[in-house]
């Protein structure tokens, strides 16, 4: 039985053993498994607890929302998906090629389906359904992790056998940080203090190399790492760190907003649909007047509290559109993920820093050679063949990330107009 975590502990991921909160999971076999389900089952508990605070009930009632799920559906979603791929499927040892639709038994809730099925739910049904309270939630969510530790006990140690389990981990780590960023987007107090500023340092200049982007090894990966693309990549110099709030203030005072030249048709197409004129990243209520090194010039809200941010700070909430017109601006250009990459691996002892925020990559998602599409993700947002040649790749992580999640090779993806997670950017001279 997972047992909870400190109160009070920012997203639940300090105290773990190393081993289990690492990307080295990617390879985990069932015993660091087993220990790292519970601790994504803890985290996801102890989220719920601070949502159950904040909102000082155990409906976990919020306002309607496009882009954001109830938080009570996806709470039960989180089990009801484990048990989807592992307890209920009958052809899980096949790994990455089980067919998509399985033959499966019932569910241990007979409502399940019903409920948290996102292909039975639509978006805007989830919040019309009759769900489960908090308490009933919270046993589904023991019940499946005990169903799933009980399966992984006899689990063949391969990476088809395997694949699953890993899978339900990360899967869970991805929806943990789904639920921080929606406590951000609804102004939820849930007691998350802002990481230290950090030491800015001058942007870098990496030597011309060969470098092969993208997963072929053992272990696990999800569908847009998979395959394998080699590049010939010139000497390029690169920010050290993600472009901080300092320096987007002077793009905000110089007019930047309203300057036509720094945008894209797509980018003024979502200028032109925000409600109340754009002028600042999501969730600013004062921006301008920079001062540099003062660091008072940005007054943002942060889990409903307004809160001023350091000049020397990431900028955050910001859509590729917004980190776009910045670069533009300042006569650079977004990192590419191929140089983004590289910088991770090769300059971290040079002062290149990443994981304060999900980084905007230049040019648009494509699926690499050798690209085979999952079992599991078709239809969901974590499905990356609609996003190919539209969405914009991320790299990097938040502090909101579990560590597991944290590699140099992670890439995600999201739609160019999304601001709402942890999103920032850094760029390059051209």
């Amino acid at each position: 039985m997972p047992s909870s975590p400190p109160s009070g502990t920012p997203f639940g991921a300090s105290g773990l053993p190393h081993s289990i909160d690492s990307p080295e999971m990617r390879r985990a076999g069932r015993e660091l498994l087993s220990l790292a389900l519970i601790d994504a089952r803890n985290h996801t508990l102890h989220l719920l607890s601070l949502y159950e605070q904040a909102l000082g009930s155990g409906t976990l009632a919020v306002p309607r929302q496009e882009d954001i799920d109830p938080p009570l559906w996806l709470a039960g979603h989180i089990g009801w998906f484990a048990e989807w791929w592992i307890a209920r499927n009958t052809q899980r040892a096949f790994g990455a090629e089980c067919p998509v639709r399985p033959t499966r038994l019932a569910a241990i809730e007979p409502e399940a389906d019903g409920w948290w099925n996102p292909a039975q739910v639509e978006a805007k049904q989830r919040w019309s359904l009759e769900l489960p309270d908090l308490e009933q939630t919270k046993a589904y969510l023991l019940d499946t992790l005990e169903s799933t530790l009980e399966l992984l006990e006899h689990a063949v140690e391969t990476d088809a056998g395997l694949y699953f389990y890993r899978l339900a981990l990360f899967h869970e780590d991805l929806r943990g940080e789904q639920l921080v960023v929606m406590a951000q987007t609804l102004g939820l107090p849930l007691g998350i203090e802002a990481r230290p500023a950090p030491v800015e340092h001058e942007p870098l200049v990496l030597p011309a190399t060969a470098w092969t982007l993208g997963f072929d090894e053992a272990g696990f990966a999800f569908a847009q790492e998979r395959g394998r693309r080699t590049l010939e990549v010139p000497e390029f110099e690169i920010d050290a760190q993600p472009v901080t709030w300092s320096q987007y203030v002077e793009f905000v005072d110089d007019g930047g907003y309203d300057r036509e030249e720094f945008w894209l048709p797509g980018g003024l197409a979502w200028l032109a649909a925000q409600t109340e004129g754009r002028r600042g990243p999501r969730h600013v209520e004062q921006i301008g007047a920079a001062r540099r090194g003062s660091g008072g010039s940005v007054l943002q809200q942060r889990f409903g509290r307004p809160m001023r941010a350091a000049g020397n700070q990431s900028v955050v909430h910001v859509s590729w559109w917004e980190a776009d017109a910045w670069a533009r601006w300042a006569g650079r250009r977004l990192a590419t993920e191929v140089e983004w990459e590289i910088a991770a691996h090769q300059a971290a002892r040079r002062g290149f820093r990443w994981a304060d925020v999900h980084e905007w990559t230049a040019g648009t998602l494509q699926p690499w050679p050798d690209f085979r599409a999952d079992p599991w993700s078709a239809g969901t947002e974590f499905d990356p063949q609609p996003a190919f040649g539209t969405a914009r790749v991320l790299r990097g992580a938040s502090a909101a990330t579990r560590a597991r999640l944290r590699s140099p090779k992670r890439r995600g993806f999201a739609w160019p107009e999304r601001d709402d997670g942890f999103f920032g950017f850094r760029t390059c001279a051209f």
